[in-house]
């Protein structure tokens, strides 16, 4: 599955927009087959409530970019420690419907083995589908929505959508935007 993954070599270009970053971070279970993290975040949040995201958000004074900002997030949201991330690339910057800032997808791959420690805040559940799954196509429908396709996944009983459904997309090879496959 390593070889179906698509993302950029260089940082993108967000123009003067501010900034906001997630990470998508992938491993290998223990039978070897890829997975990502995802979350649900709770209906308390200011944003995106209850949507289901890569763990990001808007930086911090000491970030100094987006990787930075992606990893501090990851680690206070589900507990994975920015030591045990290879940092692979980029996707293509997001805009969101509710979220000011152009997001910065950050792509990784954790070391194994780790534990994922969810913080009650912010994230209301965890999902670790296999990276199969979401690349078939067959599992994802659309819905048009102002000149664009909406696309939805059933994801354990919620409903993957939005811009966290375009980055899975981009990142498995179902949508394209001059990402190159992982090496």
């Amino acid at each position: 599955m390593w070889d179906r993954i698509r993302f950029l070599d260089s940082h993108p270009d967000p123009g003067d927009r501010p900034v906001a970053a997630v990470l998508a971070p992938l491993f290998e279970d223990p039978e070897g087959k890829v997975r990502v993290v995802l979350t649900k975040r709770p209906d308390t949040m200011p944003t995106h409530a209850g949507h289901i995201a890569f763990p990001g958000g808007r930086p911090d004074p000491g970030d100094r970019g987006p990787i930075d900002t992606a990893l501090r997030e990851a680690h206070e949201e589900v507990g994975i420690a920015p030591d045990m991330v290879e940092v692979l690339g980029f996707l293509e910057p997001i805009d969101t419907v509710e979220f000011n800032p152009v997001v910065i997808p950050v792509v990784g791959r954790v070391s194994a083995p780790f534990t994922l420690i969810p913080d009650d805040r912010e994230v209301d559940k965890v999902y670790t589908p296999l990276l199969s799954d979401l690349a078939d196509p067959e599992r994802w429908w659309s819905i048009p929505w102002n000149e664009w396709d909406v696309w939805y996944y059933l994801l354990d009983g919620d409903t993957l959508w939005g811009a966290t459904a375009r980055m899975v997309r981009l990142l498995v090879g179902l949508d394209r935007a001059g990402q190159r496959p992982l090496r």
